[in-house]
């Protein structure tokens, strides 16, 4: 058999209420959260600001709770900060997301083995 073959996997987080976020959805909050505003978080993430808004709505929608807090413009400029559950899915995914790669790696060399 190859031994250049790599099992992959992703992972997403969803509920009844739908889709909740996977990668893309995180890169984008993680870009929020450093640029500090949701158009430069999008450019950063490399999707148009629009689908970014539509993400973060379509997130918020299947919480049912805000992902993001904006604060409007003034003398220093507006802002855009990640709420305290939207961190903690991001954290939540990561560690999922390592866990499984994690799992994968340790796992098929051994499928391998029983496969040959």
């Amino acid at each position: 058999m190859e031994t250049d073959i790599v099992a992959r996997s992703r992972v997403w987080l969803e509920r009844s209420a739908g889709f909740v976020l996977g990668e893309q959805e995180t890169r984008l909050l993680e870009a929020i959260e450093r640029a500090g505003s949701i158009k430069d978080g999008a450019q950063t993430a490399g999707m148009s600001y629009r689908t970014a808004w539509a993400r973060v709505r379509d997130m918020e929608r299947a919480l049912g709770r805000p992902m993001v807090r904006s604060r409007a413009g003034g003398p220093g400029g507006g802002s855009t900060t990640l709420t305290a559950d939207a961190q903690r899915l991001v954290r939540v995914f990561h560690e999922l997301d390592r866990r499984v790669t994690d799992a994968l790696r340790e796992a098929f060399p051994r499928a391998l083995e029983l496969a040959s």
